[in-house]
């Protein structure tokens, strides 16, 4: 299995960075590869559920793959195994905790780049979300990618290389890898023989994910995960009466508070008790006093962080909803003026023809406005409970 294969259905990108990989691997050799083929920065960029952060560390893995005599990226030796999983000395992964990447943070990720990596091949930092960078915190990095350290590799990840996502003058200095949204059966197949996922439910979770990889794996494998998509996708036929406005609007704020709870709810935990043991939880002698003092302030700042990634995941899930909103309404509009495009819900097609029939065109593009003002409104820290109300309400009335 090469690190390859968590790159799904974007071929073009895996071949030059591939052979970007080899020219890394001369270098390493003591050779010269041909000028312009191995950069120091890279920014990868696409939709949704692309795989950027995927094709990043995929990249990663093999610009550290230990293998020589075939094409880097075995997937095989430790290099590569322990990059993928995370556990890689000399490859360091940056992702926003909360809502934003701090200045703080960036400044000592700068410095730590700056070593030269312990096996003698490359340091690699992966920047998730560069596009949650504050000014501050891309003002650090920038002065990192333009005088870069020889043996530092900086792969950013960000939806666009627009100047909303990544700053111009940052973006200059990368090379850009653009990835497409995967074709429903690449998907599929990547879910069939990389996760081990049956034939029928791979082909059903890719054909409904929107081009959403992890998306798919998520509806492959957790039963919470599709009720969930159920329960939003019930929501525009069960709007009957201006009591159900709320009801809805419940129901979607509560399932985003559970998903953002499932998903943190044991690695607060695990937080929690590694930094009480680090603090000396439990101890008795000399200096326990001190340190049960010092741990109260670790664990308030601890909690703080804690509850800015359950915001950030809550927002993160509701935008999923939102978005799995806009595909039905997307898809009412296509059956109501005939076209042939293919649905984003084809396992509610039913329903999709129900709403054609009942709304008019204008009234089915109102609702569709609605939700994605809602998505904008949600973006620039408009609380959520309100917005998503003002959403529903639109919904009712069209």
């Amino acid at each position: 299995m090469s690190v390859w294969d968590e790159v799904v259905g974007q071929p073009d990108a895996v071949a030059m960075l591939s052979t970007s990989a080899e020219a890394a691997a001369t270098i390493v050799a003591g050779g010269t590869p041909a000028p312009g083929v191995m950069t120091h920065a890279w920014l990868f960029t696409g939709p949704p559920g692309s795989g950027p952060t995927s094709a990043a560390r995929a990249f990663a893995g093999a610009l550290q793959c230990l293998v020589t005599d075939d094409r880097p990226g075995c997937g095989e030796c430790s290099g590569c195994r322990t990059t993928l999983h995370g556990t890689h000395a000399d490859v360091r992964v940056v992702a926003p905790e909360g809502l934003s990447i701090s200045v703080a943070e960036m400044r000592s990720l700068v410095q730590i780049s700056a070593r030269r990596p312990t096996s003698g091949r490359w340091q690699v930092v992966i920047i998730e979300d560069a596009d949650r960078l504050t000014e501050g915190a891309a003002n650090a990095l920038l002065k990192a990618v333009e005088e870069p350290p020889e043996r530092t590799v900086f792969l950013l990840c960000a939806p666009s290389d627009h100047p909303d996502d990544v700053s111009v003058t940052i973006r200059s200095r990368c090379r850009l890898v653009s990835l497409g949204s995967p074709r429903p059966a690449a998907i599929a197949s990547a879910l069939e023989t990389v996760d081990g996922i049956s034939l029928e439910m791979a082909q059903w979770a890719a054909s409904v994910c929107g081009g959403n990889v992890a998306r798919a794996r998520r509806l492959a494998a957790d039963e919470q995960s599709r009720s969930r998509r159920e329960a939003v996708l019930r929501i525009p036929l069960a709007l009957r009466k201006p009591a159900d406005v709320f009801t809805c609007a419940d129901e979607l704020i509560k399932a985003a508070e559970d998903d953002a709870s499932t998903a943190n709810e044991s690695r607060n935990e695990t937080e929690r008790e590694a930094l009480e043991t680090a603090m000396g939880a439990g101890g008795t002698g000399k200096g326990t006093a001190a340190a049960s003092r010092g741990a109260k302030g670790a664990l308030k700042d601890l909690e703080k962080r804690q509850k800015s990634r359950a915001t950030r995941t809550q927002r993160d899930s509701l935008d999923m909803a939102l978005v799995d909103l806009a595909g039905f309404y997307r898809d009412a509009l296509v059956v109501k003026t005939g076209s042939e495009a293919a649905l984003m819900h084809p396992d509610r097609s039913g329903d999709s023809r129900t709403a054609a029939a009942q709304w008019s065109s204008e009234s089915i593009l109102r609702r569709l406005e609605a939700v994605l003002a809602c998505r904008e409104a949600i973006e620039v820290n408009v609380k959520p409970r309100i917005a998503i109300e003002a959403m529903v309400t639109t919904l009712h009335r069209g």
